[in-house]
């Protein structure tokens, strides 16, 4: 079945309404971000019925706060962990050359060949790229999606890095791996490709009293509350799992990014990728990103307490990152440069004593007392194969009637080959963050905009169009101006960005409810 892939105000309160007559269905997924959203595109593309239900807003926790990348497992082939490596490496060429090559590119990674690295870290980087190589020939990635490493000399290295230290450089190893244009955007794709196979995905509703086969929901915009009836549910609330099911254990944590105007680094091509000192296989990036921005990430600290449903970046956090790229730059940067910053909860297996980095990204799925099936731990580049083995398991053990599983073939909304309604022509030139963003969706945004002037800049300086906002609302279930600039867009990551488009997210928001 192939329906309309909208999310929006209108769209949620009919598929309320009809969960509200009380039909059973097979399946409640408890959790918006790419994890529960990967499970609800699988279940229902297996002939599922499936309510996807997500108290705030798609990608509104961890999932939003990634470094962006689609990983090819190196750091685990290192590590020792071949099994993850080669899934990563498999998944990630799913995404670029299957499931979304619109929202995952390849991106260079720049490794500066400085006196203070010694001739064994050099040869053990070297290995590691070489070791992707493999890893990408065995996942059966085409070099034309994901090229070779090799080593480059010293003038390429500052045309792809230009603020990279000139003293001593001897060039640079240079090696690729899948960038996406942004990890919100990925799992607003995967939440409607799930609903335009006839899953229901609400945000703003608040899952409790889950068990075996029942959940109360709650619409969070009107306190109403109703009991549902499911044949499994599912927790992949992430870090909040255990507010869900108190038998989890996990151990969350903390991975930073900063955020700074691309000329602080001379406008780069490549990420900049920087040993930290004193640490084997562990680097910072600094990553061109949309908008004229680089991210500077990221940390790996514990996270005790109580989960914030913002996390910030400590101040230590702050400095460690700024140390260890200032290590590789000519000119220092300071607090000052840092124009915005985020940090993320990883919703770690909680294995007992020893440092977080060290913690195994392998996921798990448990069958709790309560009977809630809950998914913890993984990784965002694994979030397709996690969400097989959830439905696998789930269907296995509440004995579900589904056919296989087909997400290793399905092209998302914006990749050229799913049948989304796209137009294929516009009426004006595309900008080209637009199609970065939409993909083959791109002439839609434009060419179904009801808004005045859909091609400007929400905001001077900004390369995000009206017709975008516009979009956000009517086609990809935002509900507050927040969505708008915090998830649907990354430009709420900048205070200055963030005062100078609300107006028109406001505007816009209004014009369309």
């Amino acid at each position: 079945m192939t329906g309309s892939t909208a999310l929006n105000a209108s769209r949620r309160a009919a598929d309320l309404a009809e969960i509200a007559d009380g039909a059973m269905v097979d399946m409640v997924v408890i959790g918006g971000g790419i994890t529960g959203t990967g499970i609800a595109l699988d279940a229902v593309t297996r002939g599922l019925s499936v309510v996807l239900v997500e108290k705030h807003d798609l990608a509104f926790g961890t999932s939003r706060w990634s470094s962006k990348l689609v990983h090819g497992g190196l750091r685990y082939l290192a590590t020792g962990n071949v099994g993850i490596a080669r899934r990563s490496a498999v998944e990630r060429g799913i995404l670029m050359t299957r499931n979304a090559p619109h929202l995952v590119h390849a991106m260079p990674q720049l490794v500066p060949l400085l006196p203070e690295m010694s001739k064994a870290s050099r040869a053990l980087v070297r290995f590691g790229f070489a070791a992707g190589d493999g890893l990408r020939k065995l996942a059966g990635t085409p070099a034309s999606a994901l090229p070779r490493s090799r080593r480059i000399d010293a003038q390429r290295a500052i045309a792809l890095g230009p603020t990279v230290r000139r003293g001593g450089l001897d060039g640079a190893l240079l090696a690729y791996d899948g960038q996406l244009i942004d990890d919100a955007r990925l799992v607003t794709a995967v939440a409607r490709t799930a609903a335009q196979h006839g899953a229901r995905i609400l945000t703003r509703v608040a899952a409790s009293d889950a068990s075996r086969n029942s959940v109360t929901l709650t619409d969070t915009l009107t306190g109403e509350a109703m009991q549902v009836s499911a044949r499994a549910v599912v927790n992949a609330s992430g870090v909040w799992a255990g507010e869900v099911d108190d038998s989890i254990r996990l151990r969350p944590s903390r991975g930073t990014h900063l955020v700074f105007d691309a000329k602080a680094f001379g406008n780069p091509t490549a990420a900049l990728t920087v040993p930290i000192p004193g640490e084997i296989n562990r680097f910072v990036f600094a990553m061109p990103e949309q908008l004229g921005r680089v991210y500077l990430g990221l940390t790996d600290e514990d996270a005790p307490g109580p989960i914030p449903d913002v996390p910030e970046p400590t101040p230590a956090e702050i400095t460690f990152l700024l140390d260890t790229v200032n290590t590789a730059l000519d000119s220092p940067l300071r607090e000052e440069d840092v124009i915005g910053s985020y940090a993320g909860l990883r919703p770690l297996i909680d294995t007992g004593a020893g440092r977080t980095a060290d913690v195994s990204r392998e996921h798990a799925v448990t069958d709790s007392p309560s009977g809630v099936i809950s998914v913890i731990g993984g990784k965002l580049t694994e979030y397709r194969y996690m969400a097989e083995d959830v439905v696998d398991q789930a269907v296995a053990r509440r004995g579900l009637t589904a056919g296989v599983c087909r997400t290793r073939n399905l092209p998302l909304v914006g990749a050229p080959a799913n049948p989304v309604a796209t137009l294929r022509s516009s009426p004006v030139e595309l900008p080209g963050s637009l199609v970065a963003r939409y993909g083959a969706e791109a002439p839609n945004v434009i060419a179904r905009a009801s808004c005045a002037r859909p091609t400007e800049p929400v905001a001077e300086g900004i390369d995000v169009t009206r017709a975008e906002f516009e979009y956000a609302v009517t086609h990809e279930g935002a509900l507050t101006v927040d969505d708008i600039l915090d998830r649907r867009t990354r430009i709420g990551l900048v205070a200055e960005d963030r005062s100078k488009a609300e107006p028109a997210a406001a505007e816009l928001l209004a014009a369309t409810n």
